[in-house]
């Protein structure tokens, strides 16, 4: 068994029409056992950037706080907001750190830009950025939800829209992965506000 699949998880995210989205499931569990099912797996950084974890349930909340703490001491040396490229840039760097003894993570970064384009990237345990213009996924059930997000993404989907299709997609695919699941939530991320919907799911 991967150290990945300890705990399980579904994180992915798309683009939209001056709108980003990311969803994550709320399932913590050693191995087949559920322990809870309100556990954080998206944290946001800043007002249009978020991120989402997978992978074992401790590293994700040292490399959160860890993320978070270099963002606002960028943000008070710079005095402005960080670009979604350099935040991408900052968690490669962090994470090739360790390379050696890495944390057991992979990140998935979703937000808009100052225009408002929507940028979602994600990285790999060691920091290798993946940048796309539809969607990333990961975490156990990243094969179902690959198959699903091919399914229902569209390009320049609506917000509304875009929250549909994220929410069928990772529900339908946490359906098909038993370390993942008991419920989501989702983020839209647009210009003017960002919108926070939970998802209930089956809880078997």
């Amino acid at each position: 068994m991967s150290i990945f699949e300890y705990n399980g998880s579904a994180i992915c995210a798309m683009t939209g029409k001056n709108c980003v989205a990311i969803a994550a499931d709320r399932r913590f569990g050693i191995q087949a056992q559920t322990i809870s099912n309100d556990f954080q797996r998206i944290y946001g950084m800043s007002d249009h950037l978020f991120i989402g974890f997978s992978g074992l349930a401790t590293d994700v909340t040292t490399v959160a706080n860890k993320l978070k703490f270099r963002l606002n001491m960028y943000m008070l040396r710079e005095n402005r907001e960080m670009k979604p490229e350099t935040f991408m840039a900052m968690v490669s760097s962090l994470l090739y750190e360790k390379r050696f003894g890495p944390y057991f993570v992979e990140p998935v970064i979703a937000g808009l830009d100052k225009s408002g384009k929507p940028y979602v990237g994600s990285l790999d345990l060691i920091g290798c950025p993946m940048v796309t213009e539809d969607f990333v996924v990961t975490g156990t059930a990243s094969e179902q939800l690959y198959g699903m997000c091919e399914s229902l993404w569209e390009p320049d989907l609506e917000p509304d829209d875009l929250f549909e299709s994220i929410s069928q997609a990772l529900l339908n695919a946490v359906d098909r992965d038993c370390i993942s699941g008991w419920g989501g939530i989702v983020y839209i991320i647009e210009k003017d506000k960002i919108t926070e919907k939970t998802l209930k799911a089956r809880m078997d």
